[in-house]
C-alpha cells in the first residue's frame, strides 16, 4: 500500500475527474478484503451509506495508530485507502491536529463526491478521532 505522499502525488498528477476517479479505484484494489469474521457490527462505521468496517489499534512500540478497513463498494474502498494512508502511523496528538478532509479538498475531490460519500468520509474520520480520544 502506498503512503499518503505517494497517493497524493498519484492523484494530483491526474488531469480531470475521470482520471482521478480511475486512480481512486486503483487504490481501492490495493486494499485487501476483510475476511468475513472481521466484518462485525462493532467494526462497522455508522453514518456511511455504504458498509465500511474499521479495526483500530495502537502500536505499543511506537505509540502510533494502526488502522485497517474495508468497504462493500469500490469507490468507497478507494477513498478509504486515502484515509487509512493519512492516519496510519500518526500519534494521538497528530490525529487531533490534522484533518484528512483537507487532503480531499487539495486534491480537488470533495466537489465531485456525492453528499452521502462526503458524509461517509466525515463519519470515518470521526470514528478514527473518537478512537484516538478514548484510547
Amino acid at each position: 500500500m502506498m503512503n499518503i505522499e505517494e497517493i497524493y502525488k498519484s492523484i494530483a498528477s491526474q488531469q480531470g475527474w475521470q482520471a482521478k476517479y480511475r486512480q481512486i479505484m486503483l487504490l481501492g484494489k490495493q486494499l485487501p478484503n476483510f475476511p468475513e469474521p472481521l466484518k462485525t457490527e462493532e467494526a462497522r462505521v455508522s453514518g456511511c451509506e455504504s458498509k465500511v468496517w474499521l479495526h483500530l489499534a495502537w502500536d505499543e512500540s511506537t505509540g502510533c495508530l494502526v488502522v485497517i478497513g474495508d468497504s462493500d463498494t469500490r469507490i468507497v474502498k478507494g477513498l478509504l485507502a486515502i484515509i487509512l494512508a493519512f492516519y496510519n502511523g500518526k500519534r494521538s496528538d497528530e490525529i487531533h491536529t490534522s484533518d484528512v478532509i483537507t487532503v480531499f479538498k487539495e486534491l480537488d475531490l470533495i466537489q465531485h463526491l456525492s453528499p452521502s460519500r462526503g458524509n461517509g468520509i466525515h463519519a470515518i474520520q470521526k470514528a478514527i478521532v473518537h478512537f484516538s480520544q478514548d484510547s
